[in-house]
């Protein structure tokens, strides 16, 4: 099952880059990829999974500032209240801005649900940019959904790739991500040519289904175009907008019966799309008095030997050399980390000669002494002087069956 990861513009829902491999690789691994591509004028995106220190590290490396969810079990550290609620922290080396929302959504039923937000940003600057302003922008991180569908059903028409093959299936994939290119570079000149037109109203299905009687027909192929006008695909475009995009909620259903989403409770979402009416934002301030910074950080490459997990456990371990440890024994220990972490972690230790595996769910220590690394180096906030984003970017994975 291949797996795809793109890096798509927001206003016009236009691929930037994307990368394309085995699922065995990792989600980070492909992001980093695509970092090459980001510029200091641009904001990025994204959705959990994406607040590795390192990771992070890398993207500011870029220049470009980001705005993304971070994990739930991720601890930020309150450093200094701002006056919209939100809160001055740290992640790896990298100086952030925290911002909680917990957003409520009425109906036209009259029913409401509540959902919540905890964003990180490099964006610090409170007078700037509100944290009410970022929680709205972050919504737009939807706009790579409709991309992706775009893709996959109208394009693909839900379809797997044909080919049993990797050659034919990376083949096939490129060929679909340019299919999917060409109708939107002429989507976003067309909206260009008419000032105050806003790319969301310019159908996909329309420049499709153009693009496709104008090569069945051949109707024209051999004038030469004219460099001011929009061409066919434009004119049908402009002629067939959508209105004015419409606020409404709809329910993530997945129909697999193989997926975890089909055992999840009911989250208390709608069945199915409805017009919102009300839509209330609420930012959550850090709790009193502000909390310390942690002793260590479940993804931290940066801190001193002493203060990472991994020379914790190995610690333990060393204080009784001759002791077979269970993984839930030494999780025990620990509160900052779940079995399967435990597992999992043990498991690439021991493959890297940190430890012994003694058998199936059993270790034990080896001769091992730390070595402390050198003291973090201190990294100032970003200077915020130069104008607003120009683009915003957004990434996803889409996973298609071969």
């Amino acid at each position: 099952m291949p797996e795809l990861m793109t890096l798509v513009e927001t206003g016009t829902r236009a691929l930037i880059s994307a990368v394309f491999g085995p699922t065995d690789t990792g989600e980070t691994a492909y992001a980093r990829r695509l970092l090459h591509h980001l510029r200091p004028d641009m904001l990025l995106l994204w959705d959990k999974g994406f607040d590795a220190n390192a990771f992070l590290a890398a993207l500011t490396g870029t220049g470009a500032q980001f705005l993304g969810r971070i994990r739930a079990n991720r601890r930020t550290p309150a450093l200094a209240r701002l006056g919209d609620g939100s809160y001055l922290s740290v992640i790896g080396t990298v100086p952030v801005r925290i911002i909680e929302a917990q957003i409520t959504v009425t109906l036209d039923d009259g029913t409401s649900f509540t959902g919540a937000y905890r964003l990180a940003t490099t964006l610090t600057c409170a007078n700037r940019y509100p944290a009410t302003m970022l929680a709205a922008l972050y919504h737009e991180r939807w706009e790579h959904e409709s991309a992706y569908y775009a893709l996959r059903h109208t394009l693909g028409q839900g379809r797997p790739l044909r080919s049993g093959y990797p050659v034919g299936v990376e083949q096939e994939m490129w060929a679909q991500l340019t299919l999917y290119q060409a109708p939107r570079t002429v989507m976003v000149q067309a909206a260009e040519s008419r000032p105050g037109t806003d790319p969301d109203r310019c159908g996909f299905t329309i420049a499709l289904q153009a693009a496709r009687d104008l090569v069945v027909q051949a109707a024209g192929i051999t004038a030469v175009p004219d460099a001011d006008a929009i061409g066919f695909i434009g004119q049908r475009v402009l002629a067939g907008l959508l209105p004015p995009r419409r606020p409404r909620v709809s329910t993530r259903k997945v129909r697999s019966s193989f997926s975890r989403y089909a055992e999840r409770q009911d989250d208390g979402c709608p069945d199915r799309s409805r017009t919102v009416t009300g839509l209330d934002v609420a930012i959550l301030e850090p709790a009193d008095p502000l909390p310390a910074l942690p002793d260590s950080s479940r993804d931290d490459r940066y801190t001193v030997h002493s203060q990472r997990r991994r020379h914790r456990i190995l610690d333990l371990l060393h204080k009784e050399p001759g002791r077979p440890w269970r993984p839930r024994d030494i999780a025990a220990r620990f509160g900052d980390v779940t079995l399967e972490t435990m597992y999992r972690q043990l498991n690439r230790w021991a493959t890297s000669g940190l430890i012994h595996k003694l058998g199936p769910g059993l270790y034990t220590a080896t001769q091992w002494s730390p070595t402390p690394l050198p003291p973090a180096k201190s990294v100032n906030y970003p200077a915020l002087g130069q104008g607003p984003a120009s683009a915003v970017l957004v990434r996803e994975v889409l996973r298609w069956d071969s």
